[in-house]
């Protein structure tokens, strides 16, 4: 039986701040912005995910900034962190490791986020 992660929620204080810096300046694609009552729901997909990311009012529990270690895998990571600088996200240099090469960022609220570009393999 296949099980697929599709949706992550990401706890924020501010639903527009969040994203915009989410679609703006990190370049994840809108999929929704819907509004029900008290009920807003905000879904972005990273380019080429199978996942999204979820955030808005009524969403989820958790307090704003408390989503730690989020990962995506990219084919280029220094190529992602110039287009993330470029926009004004602050990252940190990238760090090679024997299990990958990595960026690492946050996003207004304090959550964070792992890149990380898998080494090639003999």
């Amino acid at each position: 039986m296949d099980w697929k992660l599709e949706l992550v929620p990401i706890p924020v204080a501010d639903v527009d701040r969040a994203k915009t810096f989410y679609q703006d300046k990190v370049g994840f694609n809108l999929d929704h912005d819907v509004r029900n009552g008290e009920l807003r729901v905000v879904q972005l997909t990273p380019h080429g995910s199978a996942c999204s990311i979820v955030m808005g009012t009524g969403v989820t529990q958790m307090a704003p900034g408390s989503q730690k270690g989020l990962q995506v895998v990219v084919q280029d990571v220094a190529a992602v962190r110039e287009a993330l600088v470029s926009r004004g996200v602050e990252t940190t240099p990238v760090e090679v490791m024997p299990w990958g090469s990595f960026i690492f960022f946050s996003d207004p609220d304090g959550n964070t986020w792992s890149v990380q570009q898998i080494p090639s393999r003999p």
